[in-house]
């Protein structure tokens, strides 16, 4: 069965270009360009990991984190948090909130993002084992 992703982003022309990568593997790929929309596709879809953007439309990616750690049927998905606010008060705020991880999304290219959630799936499999 192929791991469901959401990807919240609110710059059009980045969600483009990683829907284009993304489309290129297995991965079923669902998209929000603000805040709202993204808790609103996370609570029906239930994927299995989502990348989040701290500095979205409508609700910010801490509300998000917030509401989506509240609600029993979302509390597990994997949370990482995309963005370029890489102060150590935001990734150290991310973690407290319950994020899984934080990318940094100027030093990643489409690819290198590809193979990093390939690696989070991956190690996700050998825990499970």
């Amino acid at each position: 069965m192929s791991k469901k992703i959401l990807i919240v982003e609110d710059e059009e022309v980045l969600l483009d270009v990683y829907k284009i990568k993304f489309s290129q593997t297995d991965y079923q790929i669902i998209t929000a360009m603000d805040g709202l929309a993204g808790l609103e596709l996370a609570r029906k879809e239930l994927p299995d990991l989502i990348l989040l953007d701290l500095i979205l439309p409508k609700m910010d990616g801490y509300q998000v984190i917030n509401e989506l750690k509240k609600d029993k049927k979302t509390k597990k998905i994997k949370i990482y948090i995309l963005s370029n606010l890489v102060q150590n008060k935001e990734i150290e705020k991310g973690f407290q909130n319950g994020v899984d991880g934080f990318l940094i999304k100027a030093n990643l290219t489409p690819t290198q993002l590809l193979n990093k959630v390939n690696q989070i799936f991956t190690e996700e499999e050998k825990i499970k084992k």
